[in-house]
């Protein structure tokens, strides 16, 4: 059974998984077992780096004589001999900011990746085994759970040698407390730090080092505190400042016998350990001015012949000051002169670092197993490996550094982070391209089906405070929420409010519906959703036509001049969503209004755009049109139309084949000499789906901007869409080209790049889940459908989660956590129907309403 993916040899060069809980920020685990890319102070820098932090072991037997110490890291591999256009994740800051340790590193790793959970294997030539589980918790449903500051590093030690083995492992974490996140530490100093201190404390029944800077201003950015703590006795080395100190400090412990430890079971280490501790010189008092200190635990341990030990350590933190400053595509003047404070939800949960480590002790095994019940319903699972990589991947991105929850839980997140692919425009630190932007957020799909609150946190933003008096919203929103708007101003990335993400809003915000907001929610914004879609059709329609028309912002930066398929399929699915709303609370004439709005526009749009082959456009102007081209897009809104259960909002004839036409024409096997125009996210012997391609000729002298690109997201709605339509081969084949170049080798397979690091466009990839499985749940109606084709696979329904197991002659629905409120149940697959219901062992009608709480099972007979 598969319990992960395999990273090995030079797929680890680029492998940096990063760990870290919902707006918490993260440190990513490298392929070579390295901590890099700190991004835990509230600020997203690809490149930070916190030098003396690592583990390390000491070995030791005396007959016959075994000694090894070794730094916990393998060397990091040489660049790939085609460095990859873009990317950094194989950048090793080591060398240029802390000294070479004075131990050596272990021989190699292996890394098995099951997200949240990354296990490490360590080589080397010694007489055990020795490997790491590091993790946060991640619990589908559960924000709070999901969202904590901490990173679990747990590391077995097996003895396949046929002598006791006696050893120390050692755990470093760097203070960091005042840090801006962007000046470099170079060993232990930075100027930035300074008046650092660290003290020990129990937890838990075990010693912790706390790591705070008394010093500072409560509403420094910086201010704040980190914990390390391990779950067994431990001598500590509270304060260092060079890594070689702290290795001699480990050296100079003794080696112990097994009568040792047993004297340590009553936590009486503070006494037992004296005789044993040497001198280690340890200063006392904050650090000096520039300068920082490091604090480390070493526990010890004892395996016989065949045994083994289990060692965790837990690095907890708590910045709260998180920050808004000026870099939000207004105007200088309309913006706040100095950053803001706008605060993290964590911090309101959880008082410091050390209740940050209380919670986690309290729970962890529960957080453990509701993590792993989480990824092996992935791996476990019967979906192809290229869908179970992408879908164990795509949590990551929600919980990089592109999103956060200010004070008060509400949710937000950037485009991206800014990296290696903004510095030819706005540099490699900070948010990219802010925030909430609709026309990229439009296709995320993992938030709304692993968090659903969050994403309602997000339309409540876009109606509450995004949306201007005369009914349009803007496509970025500005922080704080009591700020000025883009109501009345140019915005950026494009200029005018982006129509495919107003359109896009009132899919989301039936899609909430769908997913459990309830009817009050939905009531609540019904009057905003009009009022939207009255403005558009007043303002790209006002003859009422059923076609829009005229200056048409779109995500690519650009306007679209004239009618074209990827705008009007979205808003043919906002008609019928709209549409759906108003049945659904009783607004029936209107919902009929909706409807014969809908038929108008989808004739005239087929009508006037279908050339025999795909859609195109009717160009009103000469720059960034793509007019008789080939849009990989043009169909978003059929796809969204499906997901949101719209049926066909074009002739279903004609979709199959423009469909068809998007992967012939537009997917590439190989980008050697091939002019990219302008960025590169796919080359050399890659294969990628590009954005448009002209098969008939007739490219415009200036295409639609990025025609020439690959971006992951439309290369995941169109595989989502190729599922629905049973092109499953074409999907497949989209999903692996993706995943194929995100191998670790040449990329991170935990970053998909786009204008930024993480990009929030990427987890489109999610609805590959209910379009590949043909299962879903809707719960305005109750409806729940379940798929026949895969054996075993999750469901996540929005008010609960759980796992589908299928057999010749059964479907079984066991609820992991929430709920499933059933007053109807289909079987997608096979012209199979529903023939018993049995809950818990005990037969129910068919017919009868039922609801599914966590732990319960409900089998279907066919």
């Amino acid at each position: 059974m598969r319990t992960g993916k395999i990273y090995s040899g030079d797929d680890r060069r680029h492998f940096a998984m990063p760990l870290g809980g919902i707006g918490t920020g993260n440190v990513s685990l490298a392929g070579n077992g390295a901590l890099r890319q700190w991004e835990i102070g509230n600020v997203g820098n690809h490149i930070g780096f916190v030098p003396q932090s690592f583990f390390a072991l000491r070995l030791g037997c005396v007959e016959p004589p075994v000694s090894f110490r070794r730094v916990l890291q393998a060397p990091a591999l040489p660049a790939h001999p085609e460095p990859t256009p873009n990317i950094n994740d194989d950048f090793d800051p080591a060398p240029l900011y802390t000294s070479p340790f004075c131990w050596p590193g272990v021989r190699g790793t292996e890394v098995e990746a099951a997200y949240p959970f990354a296990r490490l294997r360590y080589e080397d030539d010694w007489p055990v085994e020795v490997g790491l589980e590091a993790y946060t918790p991640f619990v589908p449903l559960d924000a709070d759970a999901s969202g904590l500051p901490l990173i679990s590093f747990s590391f077995a030690v097996t003895n396949h040698s046929r002598t006791p083995i006696t050893g120390w492992l050692f755990g470093s974490l760097q203070n960091i407390v005042g840090w801006d996140g962007v000046t470099p530490i170079r060993d232990a100093r930075c100027a930035l730090l300074g008046g650092n201190t660290n003290r020990m404390l129990h937890v838990a029944g075990r010693d912790a080092i706390v790591l705070e800077n008394p010093s500072l201003p409560g509403d420094h950015p910086g201010a704040g505190g980190q914990a390390i703590w391990a779950d067994s006795a431990a001598v500590p080395l509270p304060r260092f400042e060079d890594a070689d100190a702290a290795l001699r400090f480990v050296d100079s412990l003794k080696l112990l016998a097994p009568t040792v430890f047993e004297d340590w079971s009553d936590g009486s280490i503070a006494r037992s350990v004296a005789a044993l501790q040497p001198v280690s010189g340890t200063p006392d008092g904050p650090s000096q001015p520039g300068r920082t200190w490091a604090g480390g635990l070493a526990v010890p341990f004892h395996i016989d012949p065949g045994e083994s030990r289990r060692i965790e350590f837990v690095h907890t933190w708590h910045f709260p000051n998180r920050m808004i400053g000026s870099d939000q595509f207004g105007r200088e003047e309309d913006l706040p002169p100095e950053p803001v404070l706008i605060g993290n939800h964590y911090a309101d949960v959880h008082e410091d670092a050390v209740a940050v480590l209380r919670h986690y002790t309290e729970h962890r095994a529960a957080l453990r197993r509701e993590s792993l019940r989480w990824s092996s319903s992935i791996f476990a699972s019967e979906l192809p490996d290229p869908i179970a990589d992408m879908l164990a991947a795509q949590p990551s991105l929600l919980r990089s550094p592109t999103t956060f929850r200010t004070a008060g839980g509400d949710f937000f997140g950037y485009e991206g982070v800014l990296g290696e692919s903004t510095l030819n425009w706005n540099g490699n630190v900070g948010g990219s391209c802010p925030v909430n932007c609709t026309h990229v957020w439009n296709y995320e799909q993992a938030v709304a089906a692993l968090f659903p609150a969050l994403e309602r946190s997000m339309r409540e933003s876009d109606w509450d405070v995004l949306q201007a008096p005369a009914g349009f919203l803007p496509h970025r929103l500005i922080l704080p929420k009591d700020a000025p708007q883009h109501h009345d101003r140019l915005i950026g990335g494009p200029d005018r409010p982006a129509l495919d993400g107003m359109l896009g809003t009132v899919l989301k915000t039936y899609r909430e519906g769908r997913r459990g907001a309830g009817d009050a929610w939905l009531a609540r914004y019904l009057p905003n959703v009009r009022r939207l879609m009255e403005y558009v059709q007043s303002t790209w329609d006002p003859d009422g036509r059923g076609v829009l028309s005229g200056d048409q912002p779109v995500t690519h930066d650009i306007s679209l001049q004239g009618p074209n398929m990827f705008v009007g399929g979205i808003y043919l699915a906002a008609l019928r969503a709209t549409e759906r709303m108003l049945e659904h609370l009783g607004h029936s004439d209107e919902a009929r209004g909706y409807r014969h709005r809908f038929e108008i526009s989808t004739a005239a749009y087929d009508s006037l755009l279908w050339n025999g082959e795909y859609y195109t456009q009717i160009s009103d102007g000469d720059s960034f049109d793509f007019g008789d081209g080939c849009l990989a897009d043009q169909l978003f809104g059929q796809c969204w139309a499906h997901q949101l259960g719209l049926g066909y909002v074009l002739p279903e004839a004609h979709v199959r084949t423009a469909l068809a036409s998007i992967v012939k024409n537009n997917f590439r096997q190989g980008f050697r000499g091939f002019e990219h125009g302008y960025r590169v996210f796919a080359d050399g012997d890659d294969a990628g789906l590009l954005i448009c391609t002209w098969p008939r000729g007739g490219r415009p002298t200036v295409p639609i901007r990025y025609s020439d690109e690959v971006w992951t997201g439309v290369e995941y709605q169109v595989a989502t869409h190729c599922f629905y339509e049973g092109m499953d081969d074409e999907g497949l084949t989209l999903v692996s080209a993706v995943r194929d170049r995100y191998d670790g080798s040449r990329r991170n397979p935990f970053n998909e790049i786009e204008c930024g690091d993480h990009y929030s466009r990427a987890m489109a990839g999610w609805a590959v889940l209910e379009a590949f499985t043909h299962s879903s749940y809707d719960a305005t109606t109750g409806h729940l459908q379940l798929g026949c084709r895969v054996a075993q696979y999750p469901l996540f329904g929005g008010t609960g989660w759980g796992e589908v197991a299928v057999s010749e002659d059964t479907v079984e629905l066991r609820c992991h956590r929430g709920e499933f409120a059933v007053r109807t149940l289909s079987i997608a697959d096979g012209g199979l129907a529903p023939a018993r219901f049995v809950l818990n062992g005990s037969s129910v009608p068919v017919a009868e309403a039922l609801t599914l709480h966590a732990e319960d099972v409900l089998e279907v007979g066919l």
